[in-house]
């Protein structure tokens, strides 16, 4: 069953900005559904279709489950402002998503969250490990970028791209993670696949530390699983690509406000 319609633009709005900014207030609301929000900080962006300067972002001071399509901010890639609108942008959000949308192609939407179990596990060494099937799809395929203190500094930009790298999930060590996709979906899906199996992996080593032992399987079927994922073997699709319409299908029945 397809998600539901787009609805009409209002005026003055480009209909596939809409379409984005639906989409965009969408994964805002799933990440506030799954308890992955940290209040009014934290931040997701998606670039407006069309525009490689542009980009769509959360107003500063709005919870996640009060986003809709309407309230989200258009910025540029120097974080002026492109709305009329008084609501300000978080400085933090600016370097982080500016940075990357630049510098990535495939970066049209990019997710930076502090979800507990990701940040648990940002700070152990070798960040994620090949404990279950939902990490496989990231092993050898996590990306590290070290603590510098708030992301407030246009510097770190550099350093953001670089520790990136080819990857779509990257640990902010002692932060978050940020991941990036094609579409919201994508990255939201990156997201909750990662959460899960960075919990997972904490309680298999609070499991360990009672005195369990963890049994981890081999780099090469850690590396065929990773494979399988990555390269969409067997009907295994792009992370989102079947599970998006459902989620908005769901948010649709519960709560359709975010198309506002």
């Amino acid at each position: 069953m397809p998600a539901k319609e787009p609805q009409a633009a209002p005026r003055g709005i480009d209909p596939a900005e809409w379409d984005a900014r639906i989409k965009l207030a969408a994964c805002y609301r799933m990440v506030a559904k799954l308890g992955m929000d940290d209040v009014i900080y934290n931040h997701i962006s998606m670039r407006v279709p069309g525009h490689d300067d542009q980009f769509l972002i959360n107003p500063y001071g709005l919870l996640f489950d009060e986003i809709t399509a309407s309230s989200l901010v258009k910025i540029d890639t120097k974080g002026n402002k492109l709305d009329d609108t008084p609501q300000a942008v978080n400085v933090a959000a600016f370097v982080i998503h500016a940075a990357i949308h630049t510098s990535n192609h495939d970066a049209a939407c990019v997710l930076h969250t502090h979800s507990d179990a990701s940040v648990a596990v940002s700070g152990q060494e070798n960040g994620l490990l090949p404990l279950s099937q939902f990490a496989m799809r990231f092993y050898d395929r996590q990306a590290f970028h070290d603590y510098e203190g708030v992301a407030i500094d246009l510097d770190e930009q550099v350093r953001l791209v670089r520790d990136l790298g080819p990857h779509k999930v990257m640990l902010m060590r002692n932060h978050g993670i940020l991941t990036v996709g094609r579409t919201p979906g994508e990255a939201f899906m990156l997201l909750y696949y990662f959460e899960r199996a960075a919990r997972i992996q904490l309680q298999m080593q609070a499991a360990a530390a009672a005195g369990a032992k963890l049994v981890m399987p081999p780099h090469d079927v850690c590396e065929k699983a990773a494979r399988q994922f990555w390269e969409l073997q067997g009907d295994i699709l792009v992370p989102g690509e079947r599970e998006w319409p459902a989620l908005m299908r769901q948010l649709d029945r519960t709560d359709p406000s975010y198309r506002n």
